[in-house]
């Protein structure tokens, strides 16, 4: 017999969002793991908000949305609120009833200040690190650092010199521009040192390699144990050549103030070799297993040079080539790449949507926290 579909809606109706969800539904540990973490933050979240007037979204329901942008690719935070408009997955991982009314996106925008102030996407992140640690999935002795480009949101089109910056105008006085304007740039030289971007001021003018175009970079790190490439410590920094070693010791420091841990061994690739980065992880007990570039260390005249001392520091490196620590420090190395992978293809950071790296830093540390909750749900299982 055929069916029927009725054309008159019921005007009541009851569901359960709960039995909507699969049993064995991927989301269902990685909800489990996130709300017990939020219990833990419950008090500094009563820190982080006055005690009168009017009741805010909760922040648990926030970062949770912000987890879900990650999770599930959504480009934009207009994006995710109509999809929790209509999903009741997404709604089910919120907590919200399926006729509670959906808060306008603009509510990301008031709360990422007061998130920053009180560190709570830090310590969020810090508890997903902490429970891998205790459920023995990470090496406290083997580590590995690496960096990536993130592309800032800014246009190269708005890279302008320094002098022009005040006295810059766009279309009307409401800052209107009725058209895509067309700019040249062939025969100019543009620098960072002279020219600024208008719409992101903290990105930087920067190429992967020889050869490839220059864009406005920041520049995300990160710090993963060796065991199953879980992601320990995240950073963002201003994109240029020198970034990356400073970047892994803030790293390294941060990561022994909160969790007590001391590297034995860090990995790195040929952007970490330097005398300085070496002096400073052999200060703090941990031994560099870096990649090395090709020449003589120290050059032809490596004699003559005032800075012995970060000269016999990369001939320390040198000497550990051939030893089997650094062959399989090398080889853990390459699990990093699988996690910036994952934070720059599905969790959207190839290119941020965001201005100001501090902004960044918070999406980068959601970004690492959903991705070591994906890696944790399959090494339980």
């Amino acid at each position: 017999m055929r069916g029927q579909s009725d054309s008159q809606p019921p005007m009541f109706f009851a569901i359960c969002v709960e039995e909507r969800v699969r049993s064995d539904h991927p989301l269902r540990p990685i909800k489990r793991m996130v709300d017990e973490e939020l219990l833990r933050m419950s008090r500094r979240f009563n820190a982080a908000y006055a005690g009168t007037g009017r009741p805010s979204v909760p922040p648990e329901r926030l970062l949770k949305a912000l987890l879900l942008q990650s999770l599930y690719s959504i480009r934009s935070e207009s994006q995710l609120c109509e999809r929790i408009e209509t999903d009741l997955l997404f709604r089910w991982f919120l907590d919200m009833d399926p006729a509670e009314p959906m808060f306008d996106a603009t509510v990301f925008t008031h709360n990422r200040p007061r998130l920053e102030r009180y560190g709570l996407i830090g310590v969020f992140f810090d508890g997903v690190v902490k429970r891998a640690m205790r459920a023995g999935l990470t090496s406290d002795d083997h580590f590995s650092v690496d960096g990536t480009l993130i592309e800032s949101y800014a246009s190269i089109k708005s890279f302008v010199p320094r002098d022009e910056v005040d006295g810059k105008e766009g279309g009307d006085g409401n800052g209107y521009k009725p058209r895509n304007v067309e700019v040249n740039f062939h025969g100019q030289k543009r620098s960072n040192a002279t020219h600024v971007s208008t719409t992101d001021p903290e990105a930087r003018l920067y190429k992967k390699a020889d050869g490839q175009p220059a864009k406005l970079y920041h520049m995300g790190h990160a710090l993963t144990e060796n065991r199953h490439g879980l992601v320990m410590a995240v950073a963002v920094s201003e994109a240029n050549g020198q970034a990356e070693p400073a970047a892994a010791i803030e790293m390294i420091d941060g990561f022994r103030r909160r969790h007590r841990v001391v590297p034995k061994t860090t990995g790195s690739d040929k952007g970490y070799d330097s005398g300085p980065y070496y002096q400073e992880l052999e200060k703090r007990g941990v031994t560099p297993h870096s990649a090395m570039r090709a020449g003589k260390v120290g050059g032809v005249h490596h004699r003559h040079r005032k800075d012995q001392s970060r000269i016999r520091a990369r001939k320390r490196m040198a000497r550990r080539l051939g030893t089997a620590g650094y062959r399989l420090s090398q080889q853990c190395r390459k699990t990093i790449e699988e996690a910036f992978g994952w934070i720059k293809t599905v969790a959207g950071l190839c290119r941020t949507r965001l201005v100001g790296r501090w902004k960044i830093n918070q999406q980068l540390q959601l970004a690492a926290a959903a991705y070591n909750l994906v890696r944790i749900r399959r090494l339980a299982t």
